[in-house]
């Protein structure tokens, strides 16, 4: 077996091929996805219309079709036996959609559509002022364009991206591993949070920022090309036409056998239902309910991030000796008691805010770095390799599409429900745009801390299997195929 591939049989380290390949791909993977989750809803709410429901539409549709992507072309690359070519060449289309939304704005889209500033109400069949029916246009531009993108970042990254690596490192490598891909949305964040809040700066320069990181993620798809290489132990796939590879992850003979897989995406779901109540309106809300400057919170998330990368790097050197489920618990208690410690940080001197978010914000994504980094060892244990783009549909279900509607819509309910009872704090009438917005309340960290804890039930059902032996790695050449 080559040099690059070492790793297969878990008794030789992960070679340097896969680990920079690893380190490449995940970390500007996630930088992209960070851009979207978080510069992307302050791009619509500072640029466009202060609205966290154009938000909430906008994770939705993007939901829906991350999910759908990873069902289509996770089977495509079982069934080929290739995920080096769609995971270069989709980087590269990734970056290029990216680098697209330099060119959205009010004006370019009024231009594209011809419509008028000083249009009158009820032009082109919908009731609004000129001004007022620019913005609905650069909304349904920008949530379409978000799609586009989405199904490009989807194809190559969740698709594509994570079977590869599932691919390429055995079980017993897993949990260094997964603690390092643990680390890459928190590196992520830091650089995009951080080092993209100064490219953005403050007049907002969002164009500059497009252009960054599209170029960026067109690089790294262009390194891949000469850089990846497929595990030779991975074989086209043709026991099934491309309908039943997408089928194959929802047949109840596939739950069955892999029961334990299904038991950590019940876990995936969970979290994922929990981070999406508040973690869409985040850094809205620390900018216009805390008030905080963007090279405050950019300084605050640098600092917590830090300290996370440090403390999960440190907890993956240890954690099969402590035992995961200890570590889940231990994750799931510091999450859930940081975000409803969370909830109290606000109407301080602002530097007693400043530094009680980044406490209770430690606090909390040191906990949710650790149960996503279980959990994700875990899945990747449970996941047949040979057959683990076909269940990339259904993990995206249970981590992207149900959370990505249900999770906003609950924080959004929340928002509008706080700002009607609270319209004095929360709700406010944006000149700019002739519209009345809302500010992100509070209670969304208590929703949030609260729906975390429902993580128990998966705990012990996984507890459970363990005892039974029913929860084993499921490695490619232990899979037989």
């Amino acid at each position: 077996m080559s040099e690059t591939f070492k790793t297969d049989g878990g008794e030789q380290p992960i070679s340097k091929r896969i680990w920079t390949t690893l380190i490449l791909f995940g970390l500007f993977g996630q930088i992209a996805w960070a851009v979207e989750n978080t510069y992307f809803n302050l791009f619509i709410y500072n640029t466009v219309a202060k609205s966290t429901y154009a938000v909430t539409i906008m994770v939705q549709a993007s939901a829906i079709v991350a999910t759908v992507t990873a069902l289509v072309m996770g089977a495509v690359s079982d069934r080929t036996g290739n995920r080096r070519s769609f995971l270069s060449v989709g980087y590269i289309l990734w970056g290029i959609s990216l680098l697209a939304f330099a060119f959205i704005n009010t004006e370019n889209v009024g231009r594209l559509f011809g419509i008028d500033p000083l249009t009158p109400s009820g032009s082109f069949g919908l009731e609004g002022t000129g001004a007022t029916l620019r913005v609905t246009a650069t909304l349904a531009v920008i949530i379409v364009m978000d799609c586009v993108m989405t199904f490009f970042g989807s194809g190559a990254n969740d698709a594509t991206f994570y079977p590869w690596t599932t691919d390429n490192i055995s079980s017993k490598n897993r949990a260094k591993a997964e603690s390092v891909i643990s680390v890459m949305p928190l590196l992520s964040l830091l650089i995009v949070s951080g080092g993209f809040g100064f490219i953005l700066g403050e007049d907002n320069n969002y164009p500059r920022m497009f252009y960054i990181i599209g170029g960026i993620v067109i690089a790294c798809g262009i390194a891949g090309l000469f850089l990846i290489r497929d595990n030779p132990r991975l074989k086209p796939d043709r026991s099934a036409n491309l309908f039943g590879n997408i089928a194959f992850g929802f047949l109840p003979s596939t739950v069955k056998r892999y029961k334990a897989q299904y038991v950590t995406l019940l876990g995936w779901l969970i979290i994922s239902i929990a981070s999406g109540t508040f973690m869409p309106y985040l850094i809205i809300y620390a900018e216009q309910y805390l008030k905080f400057t963007i090279m405050e919170y950019s300084a605050v998330l640098g600092i917590v991030i830090i300290l996370s990368a440090v403390g999960i790097l440190v907890c993956g050197r240890f954690m099969e000796r402590v035992g995961r489920m200890k570590m889940l618990a231990f994750g799931l208690i510091a999450e859930s008691g940081g975000l409803f410690l969370l909830y109290f940080v606000h109407g301080f001197d602002k530097a007693v805010v400043l530094t009680l978010f980044a406490i209770f914000g430690f606090v909390m994504l040191m906990g949710m770095l650790v149960v996503t980094t279980v959990l994700g060892a875990y899945t990747r244990d449970f996941t047949p390799s040979a057959k683990a783009g076909k269940l990339q549909g259904v993990r995206m279900i249970a981590q992207v599409l149900i959370p990505g509607l249900i999770g906003p819509a609950v924080g959004d309910a929340i928002n509008q429900r706080m700002a009607s009872l609270n319209p004095d704090e929360l709700l406010y009438f944006d000149t700019a745009n002739e519209i009345w917005a809302n500010i992100p309340a509070p209670e969304i960290f208590l929703v949030g801390g609260a729906l975390m804890l429902l993580l128990i039930i998966p705990m012990i059902m996984l507890k459970r299997l363990q005892k039974q032996g029913l929860a084993t790695p499921e490695d490619l050449c232990a899979d037989g195929q």
